[in-house]
């Protein structure tokens, strides 16, 4: 008798215990914008959140967002919506948003706070983080628990399971191991979030968009990349208008941005942006492996190459040995 007593004594405790921790879960969800939509990595960190637990938060600032605060409170699993709308996040500085996150986090002391791996998380993140004397978690693609993550390593070669034991969790996911939360029927409130007090080091002076009928490269469906095979900047010409008739985006490879043929804004691979379309066409492009790690997970892989050894072929799905200066053209005249 004693020992059954026991027994569930200590199943109850359990079941307490496993109670309060699910309570304690609460995720901050820091936006990224363009004042008018949020961010595809945004969504995929959104769909990560709930992952962790349902007491979800989600950060809006910038000079013009309400329309974008608005969009994201429509979102179901979102207990609230965090709007810091003034003149001071103009231009999205980090140096103003980090002690915002700060100021958030002091005041409603989450558990966790995540944001889609990109250019804005990885500069803003590390200031948090180090603020908090926490680790920062980088490119999160899978989530066990609350306390256990798994991320990719060796250019994509293994994986890494690890527990974080930090009070605070600070954390980007990858958006193509996370799909975008498309979720609807929510009704989250909004709660306005006053700037925090920052440096006046940096001063934002003016941005300039570019403007293209093309999809963004993070999240096209089709993406064709160039590499060193192209020769010369000129000659991803043929990749535009192959890009604009299937209506996809362009890439390229490490080696053709070093080479100056195109910015390196379009580099895909492990020091450029992860890619995982329906459709991705590589041209041109050999296969070094720090690029297999930026497209290697796309649904289906085809590749244009002269040299029929050329390690992209082993991660392809379709394989074309040939000239990419008559095979281009004469693709592009087909659509």
């Amino acid at each position: 008798m004693f020992a059954a007593s026991k027994s569930l004594a200590l199943s109850s405790n359990a079941r307490v215990a496993s109670s309060v921790l699910s309570r304690s879960q609460s995720t901050l969800v820091v936006a990224e914008h363009d004042g008018k939509s949020v961010k595809t990595e945004t969504l995929s960190a959104l769909t990560a959140a709930k992952q962790i637990g349902s007491d979800i938060s989600v950060l809006v600032a910038g000079d013009a967002c309400s329309e974008v605060a608005k969009s994201l409170s429509g979102h179901s699993g979102i207990s609230k919506i965090l709007l810091a709308q003034s003149d001071d996040f103009k231009g999205y500085l980090p140096e103003r948003l980090a002690p915002l996150i700060l100021k958030a986090q002091k005041e409603f002391n989450f558990s966790h706070i995540v944001a889609g791996s990109s250019a804005f998380s990885k500069s803003v993140l590390p200031r948090v983080a180090v603020q908090l004397d926490v680790s920062k978690l980088s490119d999160v693609i899978d989530i066990k628990d609350p306390e256990t993550f798994v991320r990719s390593i060796y250019a994509g070669n293994a994986l890494m399971t690890f527990k974080a034991k930090d009070p605070v969790k600070i954390m980007t996911v990858r958006a193509t191991a996370f799909a975008a939360d498309e979720s609807t029927g929510g009704s989250a409130p909004e709660e306005a979030l006053a700037a925090a007090e920052f440096t006046k080091n940096s001063e934002f002076i003016s941005q300039e968009l570019k403007k293209s009928d093309r999809p963004e490269l993070g999240g096209a469906k089709i993406v064709i990349s160039g590499g060193r095979g192209m020769k010369s900047g000129d000659n991803f010409e043929m990749l535009y208008k192959l890009a604009d008739k299937m209506g996809g985006a362009v890439g390229a490879s490490r080696a053709a941005v070093d080479a100056g043929m195109v910015t390196n804004d379009l580099q895909i691979g492990q020091t450029g942006k992860i890619v995982a379309p329906e459709l991705y066409v590589a041209v041109g492009i050999s296969g070094a492996i720090q690029h297999l790690a930026g497209m290697k997970d796309s649904k289906v892989i085809v590749s244009i190459n002269k040299d029929p050894e050329a390690p992209i072929f082993q991660v392809s799905d379709f394989g074309l040995v040939a000239d990419l200066f008559k095979a281009i053209p004469e693709w592009e005249s087909k659509i």
